[in-house]
């Protein structure tokens, strides 16, 4: 437990503020861009070895039956923490909601509630993994120790707009990384839910209102997105959760990802904004030029 934390735990104190991101953080800067979705893969396959998280999972989520609805809702809503303004509150609000009820209980008769608060944290802490291992591969500038400072105490505000416990939150990136590499070392574990999710990837099912007799060219056309999807997600997840799950990594798989992380990270950012970021994500930028701009006039109308 950090100092910080056991000094809030131990003063009583209010919950620090919750509030939205605005133009000008790390965040608002980067989450809504469509190399996000190159790591979201790895987070989620991190967050599948969390027992609490595998075992709700396992029984209430749609990713086996609807994969392609359940990534879509997925991303929408992790545009809306960024860039939903005060709406951001309450998403936050309506997932903790939704997760109120997802409770189970295994195999082995342990109980599981998804809001208890280290699976609750977790979720979130796989997303700073996400965001430093994507800019590994993913970015032309390679973050500083001051960059993933910034970043991280982001990130806790997101947490705190989550109601994430203050016991859940190391007070800084110093003390997250090894906190992180703990995690991943002596608490995750192999679930059937992640191999489960790394079949549904690499073979992307139709949607629902595909008729049955496309299937075969919706299985054609995706396929070699499937693969690169698996490609990502498996390159970009610790090797010690490879290690545990057993998956195959080579020396030459990663000299491709490096080579295919340099291509993408040269040729994303030369894209038009409309392109490069989320449909969410670019008109919250967009609106925020017009009102910059709103202010602008308004600060130099004649008086």
């Amino acid at each position: 437990m950090t100092a910080a934390v056991a000094l809030a735990e131990g003063s009583g104190a209010a919950r620090p503020e919750r509030r939205p991101f605005e133009p000008g953080s790390r965040m608002w800067d980067d989450v809504g861009l469509l190399t996000f979705s190159l790591t979201a893969g790895s987070a989620f396959l991190l967050q599948t070895m969390e027992p609490t998280i595998a075992a709700v999972v396992d029984e209430h989520s749609t990713f086996r039956t609807d994969p392609m609805g359940r990534a879509l809702r997925s991303i929408a809503s992790v545009m809306m923490w960024v860039y939903g303004g005060d709406e951001a509150l309450a998403e936050a609000d309506r997932l903790r909601a939704m997760h109120a009820t997802l409770n189970t209980t295994d195999a082995a008769g342990v109980k599981h509630q998804a809001l208890a608060s280290a699976p609750w944290a977790w979720v979130l802490h796989t997303g700073v993994f996400a965001f430093t291992e994507g800019n590994k591969y993913f970015s032309r500038e390679k973050l500083t120790a001051a960059d993933k400072e910034a970043y991280y105490q982001e990130t806790v505000q997101l947490m705190r707009n989550f109601s994430v416990a203050p016991k859940e939150i190391p007070a800084t990136y110093t003390e997250w990384e090894p906190w992180f590499w703990d995690q991943v070392e002596n608490h995750l574990t192999a679930t059937n839910v992640a191999y489960d999710y790394l079949k549904v990837i690499r073979r992307i099912a139709p949607p629902q209102q595909i008729p049955a007799p496309l299937h075969p060219v919706w299985r054609a056309v995706t396929a070699p997105v499937g693969r690169l999807q698996y490609f990502f997600t498996v390159g970009t997840t610790p090797g010690i959760i490879r290690e545990k799950l057993g998956l195959e990594w080579t020396a030459n798989d990663e000299r491709a990802l490096r080579l295919l992380g340099w291509a993408i990270g040269r040729t994303v950012p030369k894209l038009p904004e409309r392109v490069r970021y989320f449909p969410i994500a670019y008109e919250a930028r967009r609106l925020e030029r017009d009102r910059a701009r709103l202010r602008k006039m308004i600060t130099l109308r004649p008086i």
